[in-house]
């Protein structure tokens, strides 16, 4: 079972913007902008960082997968791709089988 979240959509929405902020003012480091957002809204800079990075890649700007439901989508169909291989392993092998069969069958 996941922690549940200790800070709210808003509270997040307001580190990035923050965030964001102080990169265009100040032209502080990443890292310093996280420490410095950190700092006045008392939560930590790894926090902010993810973030950042997950609004970033709902945006499209950064690469990776923006939501659990395709996370999800992935999985279910590399199952299905590994499924459908066997298949063919299987498919392969008997007819393998039964060519070889054929030829060892006596002309009538």
């Amino acid at each position: 079972m996941a922690a549940p979240r200790k800070f709210d959509q808003e509270t997040r929405d307001r580190a990035v913007r923050m965030y964001s902020d102080r990169l265009e003012r100040y032209g502080e480091s990443k890292r310093e902008a996280r420490r410095q957002v950190g700092a006045v809204l008392d939560v930590n800079e790894a926090s902010i960082r993810n973030w950042v990075e997950a609004g970033e890649r709902a945006a499209g700007t950064r690469p990776g997968v923006s939501r659990p439901a395709d996370s999800e989508e992935v999985r279910a169909l590399k199952r299905r791709v590994a499924e459908l291989e066997r298949a063919n392993e299987i498919l392969k092998t008997a007819s393998a089988f039964f060519a070889q069969a054929e030829l060892d069958r006596r002309l009538k």
